[in-house]
């Protein structure tokens, strides 16, 4: 893990910035601390960002929280990946088929022979 950045899943709504930063606390240094909102309710999506001050710290936490009940509720924690640019939810593009109808169907154009 060569990353100090970890994702924090399976949140209960009532867990707070405060409330991770202690319980993470107990494995190192915690640098920041983000719980993801929902921009259109403002209630929280269930997941956070917490970062360790060191990779080996982040490791360590998350060998020990991960799959470890807290406010109910076990936790799933990872390294976070950091978001790949272009990637992601791009429907469409391609696909091929469903354009161009050659040949086949229709008696339109064969050749009358009386």
């Amino acid at each position: 893990m060569g990353n100090s950045k970890l994702y924090v899943g399976n949140l209960s709504f009532k867990t707070s910035e405060t409330d991770l930063r202690t319980h993470f606390s107990q494995f190192g240094t915690v640098s920041d601390v983000y719980v993801a909102m929902d921009k259109m309710t403002g209630r929280p999506r269930g997941f956070a960002f917490v970062t360790m001050g060191t990779p080996e710290e982040a490791k360590i936490a998350a060998e020990k929280i991960n799959g470890v009940e807290f406010d109910g509720r076990p936790l799933t924690v990872n390294e976070a990946r950091p978001k790949e640019e272009g990637s992601g939810r791009s429907f469409g593009g391609g696909g091929g088929g469903g354009g161009e109808r050659r040949g086949g169907g229709g008696g339109f154009q064969r050749e009358r022979r009386y």
